[in-house]
């Protein structure tokens, strides 16, 4: 169901590319990754040999300079097609774990890092919450204190998705413990081989074939060089951070409505009840529209926003939009989801539908990166309320 189509001929190239890719890289395998708990890590290699874990980059590190119009293109057709919010998750975990040293971090540290994970070499991964502390930041517990020419790490993280196989770990850590809040926190890059460094495996409700964990660090020592940036800009840096993270997760939610809306419609013209198609009964062209209506209302909000931040118009009124806008994009995507599952009837409670995956990985989504209720109270602040 196309009521509207792209108009940037670039977006739109872009956009059938990323499907092609998980039509025939993806589709056949996803319910065995789901099933076996990962997908495989040379997925990482064929998707940066295409391109997809460069964009945004720069040049000098191996990466495609692009704007975020084309960046979410990309993102809302995997997922429309994909329907995997824990692929998703994990293959593009370094669209979160690498932000704070392409700001922030040395030459040196950028040219370490940054290129091995852009050709699929290597895993990067984002170490923020805590046991206890969710989001929270200001509160966390996990330090990090010099001794010579080293850190050295003790606490733990939660939560951390590629948490299990990540080669680089963008910690947060606390380098001045007298600082209980924002003023103690910075930003350490942890080679995920350290000595001192545990990870145990999450059960989830949804993102199966995303491996999640919890971090364990004892007495982990890391290269003084390794600090992103200087001490105690930490808690700016991570901000910073759930700006783009909010924004990616809204063209998540937007490309999950769509798939739960492309099924439900496809289901619905093929099953017959009573003699007729179901899509031929009111009730359902209706449910259809609902979902129509509220997916066409989070890709205009997407693409306004979206174009602000090309603009380069950052402001607080714009990152308020991009909390408000999170909200909006995975309520579009719950909704979807359950009024999917509604219409497949009992095949929508079956697994290997993609309704009934969206509609157990929601609540992620509407967790992640910020709940709702902080998400209002954010862009609050932010419109000085």
């Amino acid at each position: 169901m196309e009521l509207i189509a792209d108009t940037d001929p670039d977006a739109a190239a872009l956009a059938d590319a990323a499907r092609r890719f998980i039509q025939t890289e993806v589709a056949a395998h996803l319910n065995e990754w789901e099933e076996a708990g990962e997908f495989p890590r040379s997925l990482y290699a064929r998707a940066a040999e295409l391109g997809w874990l460069s964009m945004g980059y720069p040049d000098h590190l191996g990466g495609t300079p692009a704007s975020w119009t084309l960046r979410n293109a990309m993102t809302v057709a995997m997922a429309r097609v994909g329907g995997s919010g824990g692929l998703m998750a994990s293959l593009f975990s370094h669209n979160i774990g690498l932000p704070p040293v392409l700001r922030h971090g040395s030459a040196a540290l950028q040219q370490e890092v940054v290129p091995p994970v852009l050709r699929g070499e290597k895993i990067s991964a984002l170490a923020i919450s805590e046991p206890g502390g969710g989001t929270d930041v200001s509160a966390l517990r996990t330090t990090a204190r010099l001794e010579g020419d080293e850190y050295v790490v003790d606490g733990d993280k939660i939560f951390i998705t590629s948490g299990m196989r990540a080669d680089w770990l963008t910690v947060a850590v606390r380098t001045h413990p007298k600082d209980k809040g924002p003023g103690g926190i910075s930003m350490l890059m942890v080679p995920g081989d350290s000595p001192g460094l545990s990870r145990t495996a999450l059960k989830k409700m949804g993102w199966l074939c995303s491996d999640t964990a919890q971090l364990r660090f004892d007495g982990v020592r890391v290269p003084a060089r390794y600090l992103v940036g200087e001490e105690g800009t930490g808690f700016k840096m991570i901000l910073t951070n759930f700006n783009g993270e909010r924004l990616g997760m809204s063209a998540l939610a937007l490309g999950f409505s769509e798939c739960c809306l492309d099924e439900a419609l496809a289901w619905a013209r093929q099953r017959k009840t009573f003699g007729t198609a179901l899509v031929d009964h009111q009730v359902i062209r209706h449910k259809l529209m609902d979902m129509k209506m509220r997916i066409e209302s989070t890709r205009a909000w997407l693409d306004s926003v979206s174009a602000r931040a090309d603009a380069g118009i950052k402001g607080a009124a714009w990152v308020a939009e991009v909390c408000l806008l999170k909200n909006h994009a995975t309520q579009t995507m719950q909704f979807c989801a359950d009024q999917g599952v509604q219409i497949l009837g009992g095949m929508g409670f079956m697994r290997g539908t993609a309704c009934e995956r969206i509609y157990r990985e929601v609540k992620v989504m509407m967790i992640g990166g910020g709940t709702e209720e902080i998400m209002k109270e954010l862009a609050s602040r932010q419109l000085g309320l």
